[in-house]
């Protein structure tokens, strides 16, 4: 049984005038406890007394990633002494962005998440097996576990990679759900069935997905949810989230986008002029955190690319609902007059099972504009299968990029560099670099 809270089920112009109100209360606080807010109303001649509703949210000025990277400690509304977690996400100008978390902090951090995975249908009692790392300083996989605890379900705590671990945890304690990243899942089938793993009367029922998207534009699964269902007879439910905005996007069981938690964010999705775009149209997420103590967030850009879906949902829930990120601003490509994000590329890479690592780099060309090298680890290295790769990324894409043949053991140091925290597959080459 699903325990969907209040303010989920309310109608749409309740939620609104139950965010204003806690609009309201965040710029009091930020206005007596964050110095970098307390600098930008000033500069701005602003009074936030004045701001009464979302749409004069319009008003008041965005935070970048910059800003945050620039004035990190001004944006601190806590002494140390109250910080409880240190938590960090990397910055657009080289250095990590420190967040801290006080013990309420991780008390809505814990709600979020429980919240979250009940959407998905975990309930208490349900043992789920975390697939991600809870170190260094990683916020996620400690949200993970925080949530599961209050919700009342077991952990497994087995942490990211190593298939064989994986499967010697799911046989002896037989959880019900995985947390992980997608692509992994392939990883886990590959090992079972070399390993005569009958993978398909093991107790997992659903996994869920993290850093990787499931859907396509129009909430259709996209080729890799594909390919693991097509293999795998298991629920797959897609969840976004970022350490900026400790909330969480996490999809039902109708599986059209992650639900708003309103308790928790405000959210908007702006043109490159900080307009709201219209429901269903691509725009940059942008957040406003609620009920946070030592880092509150007002108007701060993520840099994801993501569509508002606003049609009545099955499961009762009156929230709109958060489409796959389609791409990050920063990461845009445009090449040959063709504009386009990484995950397209990664997704129609996951099509082909003889691709087993893959790297996407882009740089600046001769002439400056952008191109696309693709590094591939493959079973199949034939100038043929080189052509069908390319006709698919025509077909598809409508590009063409320089796709060159790798050995594992060169390309695999990059890809599962053991500094990062998460595989990296796409390298940003044109002027600075930035690594996903």
């Amino acid at each position: 049984m699903q325990i969907i809270p209040s303010i989920e089920l309310a109608s749409t112009a309740a939620i609104k005038t139950f965010q204003e109100g806690k609009l309201r209360e965040l710029l009091a606080y930020l206005s007596a406890y964050s110095p970098y807010y307390r600098r930008q109303f000033k500069a701005a001649a602003i009074d936030v007394a004045s701001i009464q509703s979302l749409e004069d949210l319009t008003l008041l000025p965005v935070t970048t990633k910059d800003d945050l990277q620039a004035f990190n400690d001004d944006f601190f509304c806590v002494p140390k002494t109250s910080i409880i977690d240190y938590a960090t996400t990397s910055g657009t100008l080289g250095n990590p962005v420190t967040f801290g978390l006080t013990d309420g902090d991780l008390d809505r951090l814990a709600y979020n998440e429980m919240i979250s995975f009940q959407c998905a249908g975990i309930q208490k009692g349900d043992v789920v097996q975390l697939m991600t790392t809870m170190d260094r300083r990683f916020m996620a996989g400690l949200a993970y576990f925080l949530g599961l605890r209050k919700l009342g379900a077991g952990v497994i705590r087995v942490g990211a990679g190593i298939p064989q671990l994986q499967w010697d945890s799911i046989l002896k304690y037989q959880p019900k759900y995985l947390i992980g990243v997608p692509s992994f899942l392939l990883k886990l089938i590959e090992f079972a069935e070399n390993n005569h793993i009958d993978y398909q009367q093991s107790s997992i029922r659903g996994v869920i997905c993290i850093g990787e998207t499931l859907r396509t534009a129009d909430l259709k699964p996209n080729i890799l949810a594909q390919r693991i269902t097509d293999k795998w007879d298991i629920h797959l439910f897609s969840t976004y989230a970022s350490t900026e905005m400790s909330a969480a996007f996490t999809e039902c069981q109708y599986l059209q986008g992650g639900h708003h938690h309103p308790e928790l964010i405000i959210t908007e999705i702006l043109d490159d002029d900080n307009r709201e775009v219209a429901a269903g149209q691509i725009g940059e997420l942008t957040v406003t955190t609620l009920g946070i103590e030592a880092l509150p967030l007002l108007r701060f850009k993520t840099g994801d690319m993501v569509r508002k879906h606003q049609s009545d949902c099955g499961c009762g829930r009156t929230t709109y609902r958060i489409g796959p990120v389609e791409g990050r601003k920063q990461h845009m490509i445009k090449y040959k007059g063709t504009t386009l994000y990484p995950p397209a590329m990664h997704d129609l890479l996951a099509s082909f099972d003889e691709i087993k690592l893959h790297l996407i780099e882009i740089s600046n060309n001769d002439i400056g504009t952008d191109d696309i090298l693709i590094r591939i680890v493959t079973t199949d290295s034939s100038p043929h299968f080189l052509n069908v790769i390319k006709d698919l990324f025509r077909a598809k894409l409508r590009v063409t990029p320089r796709i060159v043949f790798n050995d594992w053991e060169e390309l695999q140091k990059i890809v599962f560099n053991p500094m990062n925290r998460k595989p990296t597959t796409f390298i940003d080459k044109r002027d600075h670099q930035h690594l996903v």
